[in-house]
């Protein structure tokens, strides 16, 4: 058995639109943040810290280290994750949208599939003929559930400006084509299954038509799906025979939630 990373760290250090931060408490400083913490809990304790006294002392602790503590201030859209529903608006197929945490698990463990659409340019998007092709070229026929994997190598771009704006989208009438063969879950190695904002602004505002603007997320709304975004290392697997694992992490109503994803060969 093999086990394949198909995931993006969520970093502090890497370009991205939306801020990142990750708060770091050291080993050494850790027992310092302890006592601020339990010490401020009563007015009293406030007081006695303030003053300088200490219930547990780096000399108290072995090596004179206590835990460290990461904290996490980062949107649900950095790193791998997986989008529902409700990221495209209050509703999908005349019903309430479903949060991340509603996702079936017995979808996130499947048959995976990876097709190779790295031709696609930053301002084409990826039609239903593609994937009939691309299928094609890997002799395999679609089956319900199979999770779906595009790659178009824009995951190589990840860390700098270029990440955001060189990748191609997803069309409708590839969705629609998924979602026909019993898809419930696809994934991309871009940040968005949307062409980048630089194309779809500037027609919108040349245009000003509304369906300019993110038009495969906002499809969400007349047909359900989930996507996977920001996937990474595709070029490692073949054509099929693969599972793909993708478990959202559990958190409450969000639109999206972060996965380590993997596939085991």
């Amino acid at each position: 058995m093999k086990i394949i990373d198909l995931s993006l760290p969520i970093d502090e250090k890497a370009f991205e639109v939306h801020k990142v931060c990750i708060e770091r408490v050291s080993h050494k400083a850790g027992v310092e943040k302890f006592n601020r913490v339990i010490m401020g809990k009563t007015l009293a304790g406030k007081l006695k810290y303030a003053l300088g006294k200490r219930i547990v002392k780096k000399e108290d602790l072995p090596d004179e280290e206590f835990l460290s503590l990461e904290t996490v201030h980062a949107p649900v859209h950095i790193g791998t994750h997986l989008d529902y529903s409700f990221h495209y608006g209050t509703h999908s197929e005349g019903r309430s949208s479903k949060t991340a945490e509603e996702i079936p698990l017995e979808y996130c463990y499947q048959d995976g599939v990876k097709l190779d659409l790295s031709h696609k340019k930053p301002n084409e998007v990826i039609k239903a003929e593609d994937i009939k092709l691309a299928l094609e070229k890997i002799n395999y026929q679609l089956k319900p559930l199979d999770i779906i994997l595009l790659r178009t190598g824009a995951d190589k771009l990840y860390g700098g400006p270029r990440y955001f704006s060189d990748y191609p989208g997803v069309d409708i009438s590839a969705i629609d084509y998924l979602l026909d063969k019993g898809i419930k879950i696809f994934g991309v190695d871009t940040m968005g299954i949307d062409r980048p904002y630089r194309f779809m602004l500037k027609e919108f505002l040349e245009t000003k038509d509304p369906k300019k603007l993110y038009p495969a997320h906002f499809y969400g709304r007349k047909r359900e799906f989930i996507h996977i975004e920001r996937l990474a290392n595709l070029e490692n697997l073949p054509g099929y025979g693969f599972k793909v694992v993708c478990f959202p992490i559990r958190i409450k109503n969000t639109g999206a939630a972060w996965a380590r994803v993997v596939a085991i060969i």
